[in-house]
């Protein structure tokens, strides 16, 4: 058995691990119940000679080798979205050279399955940006993805939520940009605690009342929206909501805290996933999901319900540090051979929250080699003078 040496509520106490690693194993979509998005983290380049804070350095390799990891499992690429720093070290630029090298892998492969995000984040919210700027932000963003031949994941505006003099604006926006996509879209409404910037979107911050606004759209459009994903943390909000869209229109859970029940769904419905934690989980997400897909909910559970605490803890308050664990599993698990992120991300977490990230991680089995990870957690307490 294997114990290191970790924080623990001020002092440095052992642990000994106990997880059996899920075994990893290629698996086809088909074999899912469930559509199932992991929104994808990009690798920093740390040998590039640049500002972290102002210049983002990739390491495209890594960055395309990992999309392909998890195309073998069976489970989709959400495309640069939030998990990929978007609006937190990864610019528009970036994105934009991001979405064209991986829709180009995924054309090398037979049964991809991707989506990428597309929104104004090339605008900087001030009272200069008007609802028509912002349509021709959108405008531009969406056709780079689909000339690039991409399916649209609408993400949500900073720059619509600044602008927006009410439930109207958002109204007007969506209108126009649904009547143009080629098509249907998956709708990302990110939640407050995911970005600030983006409270009070679909004009109230009520999000029963901005529900009402965002369903006002999605039945006026039913055609052009595959489906909504939804990232309030609230299975409640979530299941409200997924029990009011229109036939057809399908409901991506974000929650990251809640999603093993919601996948599982209940007799009224359930959700599909577009979600951060399954970059991180991603061999128990596909076994799980090929496990519900035989009918066996007790295995889905099994596999499953032991990664929500690890998730809970790496999304916990202030939730849009969440991609510092996302990264700092990865790099455990030996897809990546640093902690380094884009716009020197990997400082958002203290070293106790990391400590307790590896050993949620043993208990939830998504250590792929734990002789590795330890190692690995060895040298950054080593670091921050843990020895």
């Amino acid at each position: 058995m294997t114990t290191i040496n970790l924080p623990l509520d001020g002092k440095i106490v052992p642990y000994t691990l106990t997880g059996t690693p899920i075994a990893l194993a290629k698996r086809d979509a088909k074999a899912f119940p469930r559509i199932a998005f992991a929104a994808a983290h990009v690798v920093a380049d740390p040998l590039a000679d640049n500002d972290p804070w102002l210049t983002p350095a990739i390491d495209w390799e890594r960055t395309l080798a990992f999309r392909h990891r998890l195309w073998d499992l069976g489970l989709g690429v959400a495309e640069a979205m939030d998990t990929a720093q978007r609006g937190m070290g990864l610019g528009w630029p970036e994105a934009r050279d991001l979405i064209r090298r991986a829709l180009s892998e995924a054309a090398g492969r037979k049964d991809t399955l991707i989506a990428c995000g597309a929104g104004t984040d090339h605008l900087t919210p001030g009272p200069d940006v008007t609802v028509d700027t912002i349509l021709r932000a959108y405008e531009e963003q969406i056709e780079t993805v689909e000339a690039a031949g991409g399916r649209i994941i609408l993400m949500a505006s900073r720059a619509l939520a600044a602008a927006a003099k009410g439930p109207d604006d958002y109204i007007r926006v969506y209108d126009r940009i649904l009547r143009q996509v080629k098509e249907p879209v998956i709708i990302h409404w990110l939640g407050e605690m995911f970005d600030p910037a983006l409270e009070g979107y679909w004009g109230n911050r009520d999000h029963i009342q901005a529900m009402s606004t965002c369903l006002e759209v999605i039945e006026a459009h039913a055609d052009k929206v595959d489906g909504i994903k939804i990232s309030l943390l609230s299975k409640e909000k979530e299941v409200a909501m997924r029990r009011r869209l229109p036939k057809g229109v399908r409901m991506y859970t974000g929650d990251d805290f809640n999603y093993a029940e919601l996948i599982a769904g209940d007799e009224e419905g359930h959700s599909d996933a577009l979600l951060g934690i399954f970059d991180a989980i991603a061999p128990a997400a596909s076994a799980a999901l090929e496990a519900l897909g035989r009918k066996s909910n007790h295995e889905f559970f099994d596999l499953l319900e032991p990664t929500v605490p690890l998730s809970r803890h790496i999304f916990k308050a202030p939730t849009r540090f969440y991609k510092t664990g996302v990264v700092f599993l990865a790099y455990l698990n030996g897809l990546q051979d640093h902690f380094v992120m884009v716009g020197g991300q990997q400082s958002t977490r203290s070293l106790t929250h990391l400590a307790e990230l590896y050993r949620l991680a043993d208990k939830a089995r998504v250590l792929a080699d734990p002789e590795l990870a330890t190692a690995r957690m060895k040298q950054v307490l080593a670091v921050h003078g843990v020895n």
